[in-house]
């Protein structure tokens, strides 16, 4: 059975470009929204092995930590790993102090951590 991720706040080249690296390394199905609304209505709907949230979320630019600290005030939720999509190591720190798992960059498909640090939880 697929692993499922949802994918947050992604432009379409981008969320084009993190489902194909997923799926071509993993067995999983990517779903994609873009804002808070959306997302919880799909983290409520069914479970995700993982989140992926874009550190500036694509239709109105707001901070993708925000969605990634609902998640985890959400009792029902905060066990869901999280991981921010950014290539800045101060944001991805504050993902980390934010309950979330530190993510990784849109510059760093090529490097064998990047897959690693998803299949600690997509394989």
């Amino acid at each position: 059975m697929p692993k499922r991720v949802l994918d947050v706040g992604q432009c379409v080249p981008d969320h084009t470009t993190i489902r194909n690296y997923l799926t071509s390394r993993f067995d999983v199905d990517v779903v994609r929204t873009h804002g808070p609304e959306d997302t919880f209505q799909e983290l409520r709907k069914q479970k995700f092995d993982l989140v992926l949230i874009n550190r500036k979320l694509d239709r109105d630019y707001s901070d993708g930590l925000e969605i990634l600290k609902q998640i985890k005030a959400d009792e029902k939720l905060a066990s869901t790993p999280v991981m921010i999509v950014t290539n800045y190591p101060e944001h991805q720190d504050a993902a980390v102090a934010a309950g979330g798992v530190r993510g990784f960059g849109k510059l760093e498909y090529d490097k064998p951590e990047t897959e690693q640090k998803l299949a600690e939880f997509l394989a």
